[in-house]
């Protein structure tokens, strides 16, 4: 029998080590989220103004960063500070933030424009900041801390780590997977409505990952700023928290159509490989777990 050479050892040391990353942060963002929702009513916190399951994937980057502290930096590299190496950038991809962020609207926009008009009353959803329960400041200022709560685990810890492994677009595509999965509330309602929920994360996530390819700095303010517009977009013009399937349909639709420039123009760029490999981490300082 063939003994594995040191070089082999170490790549399934590697492998080993992303699938236990990877499954110890899912698990502590389900369980997470499921036991801040159950903590929420006991808090006073509204629903309208933060909901307190999305800081389960913060959770989850937290564990991570205390099993091991020596990988946790070069996994959120470039999520508030410039990263030092030229990882994920790309010819032209570095001025992709606005972009990013005009794109939330453009997506509430479709999915609320093709509703109105598919109404049988011909009216759109919309309701007026000022009518809300809460004041719309604090909302918004509350939304963008619980997105960041859920992107600084999906797009500034989970997407770099399957990114050293897969492709441009088949890392964010997992992601957008799991994190459309992590909302298991949303498969309790009609298929139709769970498929265009679970259409719609795979849809931005691909945009996102696609978006942040070549972004090297305040990744989290992108990923949290794109993530907070659409939710309040939602909040705005969709009726979809009661159940109907018609306008989250509608919205998983305009994320795919929102989705298809980005992968065109990553398209027209090429995939520009990492400057780091698939499976070559950093590797940890010495001593570090």
């Amino acid at each position: 029998m063939r003994t594995r050479t040191r070089q082999e050892q170490s790549g399934q040391d590697r492998k080993v080590r992303w699938k236990a990353e990877t499954g110890v942060f899912l698990a502590v963002a389900l369980l997470g989220a499921g036991a801040l929702g159950a903590l929420q009513p006991a808090t006073g916190v509204p629903d309208e103004v933060l909901q307190l399951t999305q800081f389960g994937p913060a959770a989850g980057v937290l564990v991570v960063a205390l099993l091991w502290p020596g990988r946790i930096r070069a996994r959120l590299a470039g999520a508030l500070r410039a990263r030092r190496d030229t990882a994920w950038a790309g010819p032209g991809r570095s001025r992709t933030g606005l972009p990013l962020l005009l794109t939330a609207p453009l997506i509430i926009a479709l999915a609320a424009g093709a509703y109105a008009l598919l109404n049988s009353d011909g009216d759109a959803r919309l309701t007026d900041p000022r009518s809300l329960a809460h004041p719309f400041a604090l909302i918004v200022l509350a939304q963008l801390i619980g997105a960041c709560g859920e992107e600084i685990g999906w797009r500034c810890w989970l997407q770099p780590l399957l990114r050293t492994r897969f492709g441009p677009l088949a890392a964010p595509v997992a992601v957008g997977l799991l994190w459309g999965g992590w909302h298991v509330q949303v498969f309790a309602q009609h298929p139709a409505y769970a498929a265009g929920f679970l259409l719609g994360t795979v849809a931005m996530s691909v945009l996102l990952g696609l978006a942040l390819e070549g972004v090297r700095t305040h990744r989290l303010l992108l990923a949290g700023g794109f993530h907070t517009l659409v939710n309040l977009g939602m909040l705005l013009t969709m009726d979809e928290e009661d159940g109907t399937v018609l306008p989250m349909v509608l919205f998983g639709g305009a994320c795919l159509l929102a989705a298809v420039p980005w992968v065109l123009r990553a398209r027209g760029y090429g995939h520009r490989e990492p400057s780091v490999a698939p499976g070559r981490i950093p590797a940890a300082p010495h001593g570090a777990r």
